[in-house]
């Protein structure tokens, strides 16, 4: 069953009287090249099984499972699930989760479904919950090689950002804390049925195998980190003082305690550089 062919696709859809929700932010892949690029750059081989979020009706499902030797993927939508039944009627390996990815435990479908194996996760994800989504997936700590996921360029452009730099945010911070993020390749919006307003881009996150702090200090990183960004036009100084109730001295004390000037702004400094300052600033405040 060819799935990227669009005269397939409405047909399977009219057949079932589905209709594209906006709430939901469905956009199917219809570009027969970008799922078997998504699929091969995000360990979906032997070996592993992959976790999907999001299955749309199937196209990036079938792709991994030819690959993978288990596909785990969770939908939120009750509608796609005959669908789904149809189009991946051939795989004995796709175990599909009618749940929120946002509350079901993935920990469990792993463990669970992958026994024996590595665990990769891959999704093409709605753009509204991408960030949600993607900080869920490392602060969960899951035990996966590699997170490849298709966003919008936009985001993937702030993703894979230099911390410091002019186009990174908090969300880059916490991305490149937990793992090590690059762009794989860019998807256009005609990719898509129907198609979105923007482009798209597939990056791949390869979380650290040891955390780099310890969870008392991790939490305050991301105190600071938050406090600071919120206000990121200020310095760390006043934005700290400010969200974060911190009197100012003590914050001064901390930048030139790692070598900052006391102008210093958070969005400006490197992740080494906050991790130093954080680590003097709570040090400074037991």
């Amino acid at each position: 069953m060819n799935l990227t062919n669009i005269g397939t696709v409405k047909e399977i859809l009219s057949r079932h009287g589905f209709s594209f929700s906006k709430g939901l932010g469905q956009n199917f892949i219809i570009n027969p090249d970008i799922c078997p690029r998504i699929a091969e750059g995000g360990n979906a081989k032997e070996g592993f099984g992959v976790l999907e979020i999001g299955t749309g009706i199937g196209v990036l499902t079938a792709e991994l499972a030819k690959r993978a030797d288990k596909v785990a993927a969770v939908e939120i939508d009750t509608r796609l699930l005959p669908i789904l039944d149809e189009t991946l009627a051939e795989f004995s390996n796709v175990k599909i989760f009618n749940e929120d990815v946002m509350k079901c435990d993935l920990h469990k479908i792993i463990r669970e479904e992958f026994a024996g194996l590595k665990a990769a996760v891959c999704a093409n994800l709605p753009y509204y919950i991408t960030s949600p989504v993607i900080m869920l997936l490392l602060e969960s700590r899951l035990p996966v090689e590699s997170i490849t996921v298709m966003v919008q360029k936009e985001a993937a452009q702030r993703l894979c950002a230099k911390v410091g730099s002019r186009e990174s945010g908090a969300i880059t911070v916490g991305v490149n804390y937990y793992g090590t993020v690059k762009q794989l390749f860019s998807v256009s919006r005609g990719s898509f049925m129907p198609s979105p307003n923007v482009d798209s881009a597939v990056i791949r996150i390869d979380p650290n195998p040891v955390p780099r702090l310890s969870e008392e200090e991790e939490k305050f990183f991301f105190k600071v980190v938050k406090c600071g960004f919120s206000q990121r036009r200020k310095t760390a100084a006043k934005a700290l003082s400010t969200q974060a109730g911190i009197a100012k001295e003590v914050i001064y004390e901390a930048l030139r305690s790692v070598g900052l000037p006391e102008a210093a702004r958070l969005e400006q400094l490197s992740m080494d550089e906050l991790i130093a300052f954080s680590a003097q600033l709570r040090k400074n405040t037991l």
